[in-house]
């Protein structure tokens, strides 16, 4: 029996965003977080916020009466960032903002990829949910973007 559909709804996100052909080349999506690297100007990382402790924050109850099955609700948390050697940044912005808006359409069904919204069938329903901003000058224009891919499932 499954106790909960993080590990696969994780996994299926890393998946879908991988397969996104407006990140394929020029987005690096990591898994969780990773040593300091700056090669890589553009990058998300699934399971991983800046000065968060949790990948993934969830809460479980009983669907019904009879404990047979129980609901989950949980949210991935990730972080997209945009970086440049320059200071301009209105441009790291909205790059950061471009980034999160083709997440957000790779998480909708499509003629391609119909079961986006359900993270390839491993919950009922996914979708981004929240968002926050900062931004800084230090070695450059830096954009980050803490947001939260937010799940349903049964279990």
């Amino acid at each position: 029996m499954v106790t909960s559909r993080v590990p696969a709804a994780v996994a299926a996100l890393l998946d879908i965003l991988r397969a996104a052909p407006s990140l394929a080349d020029s987005v690096h999506i990591e898994d969780g977080p990773t040593a300091v690297n700056l090669t890589d100007n553009d990058r998300i990382y699934v399971g991983w916020q800046p000065n968060s402790e949790a990948a993934v924050n969830l809460l479980q109850d009983f669907n019904a009466a009879g404990a047979r099955t129980r609901d989950e609700n949980f949210i991935i948390n990730c972080y997209a960032e945009s970086r440049a050697g320059d200071k301009d940044m209105s441009l790291r912005r909205a790059r950061v903002y471009e980034i999160l808006g083709v997440v957000e359409t790779a998480l909708r069904a499509s003629d391609a990829f119909p079961e986006a919204p359900t993270l390839n069938g491993t919950v009922l329903w996914a979708h981004l949910t929240t968002g926050d901003l900062d931004q800084s000058k230090s070695e450059g224009a830096r954009a980050g973007l803490n947001f939260g891919v937010s799940c349903f499932a049964r279990i």
